[in-house]
């Protein structure tokens, strides 16, 4: 937006009295021209048409222009209406409210996406179970128990309620890892990021294809191989029940954290664009995921995220397209980012606490992403939801590409928002209340006079929320019944028991999330923060994963130890960290941004402060950049399980299943009779023996 500031905005930003006088009119024409005022306002909000006012800037001590004007201006209005008379600025709120123009639209496509998810649920929660007890009924008919028998032990309550029966597509369940882990953080967090520091995070997409790599060849043949529902029951293999118990609760208590952070973006995103509160939203959103999820198991879930994924991507590209063809062009964008400094790569330092250096994005980076899309309970789940490891390496392959697609234009989008806004922050001046409301704001302004566009993109940013609940809340249902409940029973659990628990977990998470929100709202901007409140998990977790893969020699006890201080020393940093950015103690350098453009009032004091008072902390060791905190906590894990290593002995290598180890370390085990047997194979057998009992 291009405009100028009113004169009462000036002499306080300055520092000077505010005085304004209000003309005397009559109340016809006072009407006309407030509502002239709104309409003008709007018209170029949308259209980018405002004309620029003329104005004259001042340098601050901070390398900032501060607008200043005239100051026989202060009496007087600075617009004058085409009808003649004065006419004032919008303020901060009132704008803001001309943009809650959510119209019916834009409601239908909204509620048929929450609509769609909910029908998606019914049908493999009741539909589909008829259809299959129905056959499981005619085959039991044709050849006595003997097929249905096997028919049975496939489609169990638990292995179809978790893996969906091993059954799955491989494109389907590539998209929904990307739904799952491109959540409403990712959707909008990723554009605020490249808006308030530049394109240094951009480069966490090479990242992506590093740590794809890394996965599909050192851990993806393990878990496949296996064929577990739990990825902690592997734990229980290679180390015994006390890491198993361990690495079950680092991850309910890292996915308890991290659910009802999805929750919140897209809850400010609806509030931003309808003036509707986050607490009335979020409870409606809540219970439709945990109904879909608790009837429909996984196979709702994946569905469910198909269909969201092509919401996420429809959202996000119609954003990025007209926002750049409003602003002028694909130039215009890239010309006015690398004017402020936007276009800008990591750091090359050794420092760790420098925010963002290129050692910390590639080396960090690639070993958190490593654990915290790849390698853990909700991605492990989706592959061994297909049927071999064959599948589950081209799922990995198309996954990876379209992550990096994805967050591509989530990247992309922060370098539109500046382009729009570079005249008029929107962050500094709080017409965006909190600044992941940027993308939202954005978004009502480029698609806002098109019904049903600024609908969609609500919806796909709660798509990208609903998938990553949904997924969330199926792996704790999975982890707290296989890991938790059942090894604490003497007996196995029913069929009966077994749903009743998968899905009574289920409920229970998803109603404790709509409460969590709320303190999820006091915690500052929720990139680093969903990086450093998961790392306090996840470092420990790397670790475990590594050195159960690839370093066969490490006892359980040794990993304990590990795995331990490293949970301390992590939760230590990033609990002050965290703390310190909430109290304004930690301040990263950001890029430079402007109101001089403003066309709205706006608090002087508040600007003024945001922009030309802010400075840089100076650093310590709670400035340790939130992309080592994975890598680090996995190196402080491994290290103290090699010293404890030397207390407790060395694993017998002898005794060693090779089947537990990647494929690469197996040369280090004495030769054993080892053959991997797919799934389908197996079944097959499983088939033919039954066959063989019945004939006989």
């Amino acid at each position: 937006m291009s405009a100028t500031t009113s004169p009462a905005d000036s002499s306080t930003a300055t520092g000077g009295p505010t005085t304004t006088t209000t003309p005397t009119i009559s109340t016809s024409t006072a009407a006309a021209t407030v509502t002239n005022a709104i309409v003008k306002t709007v018209e170029a909000i949308i259209s980018s048409t405002a004309p620029a006012a003329s104005q004259s800037a001042s340098p601050s001590p901070s390398g900032f222009s501060t607008p200043t004007q005239s100051p026989t201006s202060s009496s007087t209005p600075t617009t004058t209406a085409s009808m003649g008379g004065p006419e004032e600025k919008l303020s901060v709120q009132d704008l803001s409210q001309t943009l809650q123009h959510f119209g019916v639209v834009d409601y239908l496509v909204f509620i048929a996406m929450l609509a769609v998810c909910a029908v998606i649920g019914v049908y493999f929660g009741f539909i589909e179970k008829k259809q299959k007890a129905k056959k499981k009924g005619q085959l039991a008919g044709k050849d006595g128990a003997g097929a249905a028998g096997v028919e049975e032990r496939r489609g169990s309550e638990a292995l179809d309620y978790l893996v969906g029966g091993r059954q799955m597509k491989v494109f389907p369940v590539a998209l929904s890892l990307v739904a799952s882990f491109v959540s409403g953080i990712s959707l909008l967090g990723t554009s605020t990021e490249i808006y308030v520091y530049g394109t240094q995070y951009a480069f966490i997409l090479v990242t992506l294809a590093i740590s794809g790599a890394i996965s599909w060849y050192i851990f993806l043949p393990v878990f496949c191989n296996l064929q577990l529902t739990s990825t902690y029951e592997y734990f229980q293999l290679r180390y015994g029940a006390g890491i198993r118990n361990l690495g079950a609760v680092l991850f309910i208590v890292d996915t308890t954290i991290w659910l009802p952070l999805c929750m919140y973006i897209p809850a400010i995103t609806y509030s931003q664009v309808t003036g509707t509160g986050i607490y009335v939203i979020t409870p409606i959103v809540c219970i439709i995921c945990t109904f879909y999820t608790c009837v429909g198991g996984l196979k709702a879930v994946i569905w469910s995220d198909v269909i969201q994924s092509f919401v996420m991507f429809g959202s996000i590209l119609v954003v990025c397209i007209k926002g750049t063809y409003d602003v002028g062009g694909l130039a215009v964008v890239l010309q006015r980012n690398e004017e402020s400094g936007r276009l800008n790569a990591p750091e090359w330092t050794w420092d760790p606490t420098v925010r963002l250096s290129m050692l910390s994005v590639i080396v960090g980076g690639t070993l958190h992403k490593i654990q915290s899309s790849d390698v853990n309970q909700i991605s492990i789940q989706r592959f061994l939801s297909l049927p071999s490891y064959e599948h589950a390496k081209r799922c990995m392959q198309v996954f990876t590409l379209l992550l990096i697609f994805l967050l591509s234009c989530c990247c992309y989008m922060g370098l539109v928002s500046y382009a729009v806004y570079h005249e008029c922050d929107p962050i500094s001046t709080k017409l965006a209340k909190a600044s992941d409301q940027l993308p939202s704001l954005l978004m009502m302004r480029t698609l806002g006079s098109m019904p049903g566009l600024p609908g969609l993109f609500v919806a796909g940013v709660f798509s990208a929320a609903l998938s990553s609940l949904s997924t969330g809340l199926n792996s704790l249902a999975c982890v707290l019944t296989q890991d938790i409940v059942q090894p604490l029973l003497k007996k196995p659990l029913t069929e009966r028991q077994t749903a009743f628990w998968l899905r009574g977990i289920v409920v229970g998470f998803g109603f404790s999330c709509i409460g969590m929100v709320k303190i999820v709202e006091k915690l500052g901007n929720v990139v680093p923060l969903a990086t450093t409140v998961g790392a306090v998990s996840m470092g420990p977790l790397l670790g475990i994963y590594g050195m159960g893969v690839g370093l066969p020699w490490v006892k359980g006890k040794s990993v304990m130890v590990g795995s331990l201080v490293s949970f301390l020393v992590l939760a230590w940093i990033c609990i002050n960290a965290q703390l310190g950015q909430m109290n304004g103690e930690i301040r990263y350098p950001k890029m430079p941004v402007s109101v001089e453009g403003c066309d709205y009032t706006f608090d002087n004091a508040t600007v003024f402060q945001a922009i030309y008072e802010y400075s840089p902390s100076d650093r310590n060791l709670y400035h340790l950049s939130f992309f080592w905190y994975t890598a680090f906590g996995g190196v402080i894990c491994t290290v103290f399980s090699l010293l404890a290593s030397l207390f407790f002995g060395w694993e017998d290598l002898s005794q060693m299943d090779p089947a537990l180890i990647t494929t690469c370390m197996r040369r280090f085990l004495p030769n054993k009779n080892y053959q991997a047997v797919k799934m389908q194979d197996l079944f097959k057998r499983k088939e033919c023996h039954a066959e063989t009992e019945i004939n006989s």
